[in-house]
């Protein structure tokens, strides 16, 4: 959206009489600019209707009462047009607009500070000033972001508002840190150290740039909101309850005061419905549409569980996701927002398993939340939130509904036509059939060992129905998450081949591969892994007339979009299940995806003679490696082996086919 930026002019210098007019130019000017910092340094617990009308009263309120009152700016630095920060838009700091945004500010951070004899519960007491503008009858909320938003705004939740203004003025108004406290102690921050403005400098990190984007996106900008209307039902009742209050007062005040006492003792909120957590409103996919759809997803999934039609229970799940009371366990997996749903959520089961009561919502965007209380006993209830952005046939065929001691079960995307379990440290094993309830809930799995031994690593084997046109075969993996992991290969580069692309993990090859890897998944377990893939990305004839051995570049991609990739070295083994050697490992990058094509590594290795080497290996791209520090080699193609003492230290470069260079990853 365009963002207004403030125009360089004439002004009054500051501390001199700041003219009405000169203010309402700014004001009208600006207006954008102010609404959306006052946004930010508001309250989040407000809620956002209440956000969107306290910044535009803020804004508005922000014009001097008389014709000639005294501009209060903030003795800041001159300031150039440009941040030294590359890329960052600065405001101009004339008299009228630097004036507004301090009066604004002062505002802003008043709806947070509380007397010292107000009550702790209650709202600071501007908060509760009832000012303009007023809307009856809708509700306001700006345009909802995508997760990064919902990731930024609950940052900014969990800060103060000195930090979320000292956030604002560096990322909207281009302000230096110098410029940001002085105007933080001219709106009555007490911060004498710059401890809002240090902590401001964290937020967003490591991509500010990024971090500005967002801020300037429609989730933050009250001035382009949507509209809903506020609960009717609740108005009704309204409306109703005050005609009888009216004719009680009539007929026996006392009564009527009475009555009004025990409303004022319930507890907040009891008895509105917010609409899209009214269990009614839950939506419901057809039992068949996942077959007469191009979208298989969680979209497609349709309710399931013999509590389908439990409101109690339904409306006890949607209440503990609104507002989680003490006793409920949250959890989310990384990159995940817990906050309330905006629209009603999609309902895919409400069901009894394992001595729970358990429900699963699909948000419609990018969350599964699942929701489980103990059928018998005191025990609190539990909330766990995953991520699945653009969920497909294979990484949306499967949720975790229970998981008891060591075993799991699934509720399976009602695609899914045939199940069967098999273990990846038994490659050669036939995979073996897995009963599946009427409701889609599979018989207990075992699940892979947490920490300790790795004897066993169980895995779904599934296939997708011919009714959708795939008809495949696909191994998934508990990894600790509401959404299995995807597991795929991809084979060995042939001589002169175009690039070879991820495939199922399936056949003899790949679940050889696998065998020598899959103890490494353990590393990953929690991380919010969408998929992994282990890619044969060469292959290295060995010195002394040794064997071939492979180098795999295990990448998992998680939900979230950043990957990791753990490069593992396979030689020759007496067992087909011996574990590969991790030779590096690197977080949040694109190496060994579609982004990221080219890699190079390489490895210390001891040959029977007793002698050592160093070994390295690069993607099909590579014609040429040299090695130099401690030991000098090179070597023409994709591989090298250079005789070296065994803690060399030694720095792998390879030369790419197209052009450039490659380092190896560490």
């Amino acid at each position: 959206m365009p963002i207004h930026q403030p125009t360089q002019r004439s002004a009054t210098a500051p501390g001199e009489p700041l003219a009405v007019k000169q203010a309402e130019a700014a004001l009208v000017e600006h207006y954008p600019r102010l609404v959306r910092l006052a946004y930010v340094v508001l309250p989040p617990s407000l809620g956002r209707h209440r956000r969107v009308l306290a910044a535009h009263g803020a804004v508005q309120r922000a014009l001097p009462v008389t014709r000639t009152a005294p501009a209060r700016t903030a003795q800041v630095p001159a300031q150039s047009r440009r941040s030294p920060e590359a890329g960052r838009a600065e405001a101009p700091a004339n008299a009228p607009y630097a004036s507004m945004r301090l009066r604004v500010l002062r505002t802003a951070l008043a709806y947070e500070r509380r007397p010292r004899w107000w009550p702790g519960r209650l709202p600071a007491p501007a908060a509760l000033r009832p000012t303009l503008p007023v809307v009856w009858g809708l509700r306001l909320f700006p345009r909802a972001g995508g997760v990064d938003e919902l990731a930024l705004d609950r940052a900014l939740s969990e800060v103060p508002g000195a930090v979320r203004a000292a956030f604002a003025l560096q990322l909207l108004d281009g302000l230096p840190e110098t410029a940001v406290r002085a105007l933080l102690a001219e709106a009555g921050v007490d911060d004498p150290a710059g401890g809002a403005v240090r902590r401001a400098a964290r937020l967003g990190r490591p991509d500010r740039a990024a971090a500005q984007v967002l801020l300037r996106s429609g989730e933050f900008d009250p001035c382009t909101v949507q509209t809903r209307p506020s609960d009717l039902l609740r108005r009704r009742h309204r409306v109703r309850a005050a005609a009888l209050a009216a004719a009680l007062c009539v007929v026996a005040g006392t009564l009527a005061v009475a009555a009004g006492n025990d409303v004022r003792n319930e507890a907040p909120g009891a008895g509105v419905t917010v609409p899209a957590l009214d269990p009614a409103a839950l939506l419901r996919t057809a039992a068949e549409q996942w077959a007469d759809t191009s979208r298989i997803d969680f979209t497609a999934w349709p309710v399931r569980g013999d509590r389908r039609g439990d409101g109690e229970l339904l409306g006890r799940a949607l209440r503990a996701w609104s507002e989680p009371p003490g006793n409920v366990q949250v959890s989310t997996t990384p990159g995940t927002v817990d906050v309330p749903p905006a629209q009603p959520p999609r309902l895919l089961f409400a069901g009894e398993v394992d001595g729970a009561a358990v429900v699963l919502f699909h948000d419609g965007g990018v969350r599964i939340v699942r929701y489980a209380e103990p059928l018998a006993g005191g025990g609190g209830a539990a909330l766990d939130f995953a991520r699945t952005d653009d969920a497909d046939v294979t990484t949306g065929a499967a949720v975790v509904v229970s998981r008891t001691g060591e075993k799991a079960r699934f509720l399976l995307a009602p695609w899914i036509s045939e199940t069967t379990t098999r273990d990846l440290l038994a490659p050669d094993a036939p995979g073996r059939p897995l009963e599946v309830g009427p409701d889609g809930i599979t018989a207990p799995v075992e699940r892979p060992a947490a920490g300790g031994g790795c004897d066993a690593w169980p895995v779904l084997q599934l296939r997708s129905s011919e009714r959708i046109v795939e008809n495949h075969a696909f191994l998934v993996t508990d990894l600790g998450d509401l959404a299995p992991a995807h597991l795929t290969y991809t084979p060995k580069p042939g001589g002169g081949a175009p690039a070879r692309q991820p495939r199922e993990a399936t056949g003899p090859e790949a679940l050889l591969a696998w065998a020598r890897t899959a103890c490494s998944l353990r590393a990953l377990s929690g991380s919010g892994v969408r998929a992994v893939n282990n890619w044969a990305f060469a292959e290295q004839r060995l010195p002394e007339g040794g064997a071939s051995a492979e180098w795999l570049c295990t990448r998992a991609d998680t939900w979230r979009g950043p990957g990791r990739v753990l490069v593992q070295f396979l030689q020759p083994a007496a067992s087909p299940t011996a574990p590969a050697a991790v030779v590096a490992d690197r977080n949040d990058t694109a190496l060994c995806s579609r982004f990221g094509q080219h890699i190079l590594a390489g490895t210390h290795w001891k040959a029977a003679s007793g002698r050592w080497y160093v070994l390295a290996a690069g993607s099909r791209a590579v014609n040429r490696i040299e090695a130099t520090g401690q030991v000098r080699g090179a070597a023409g193609g994709p591989t090298l082996a250079v005789r070296a003492p065994r803690d060399a230290s030694v720095e792998l470069t390879a030369r790419l086919r197209e052009g450039g260079t490659l380092a190896a990853v560490r």
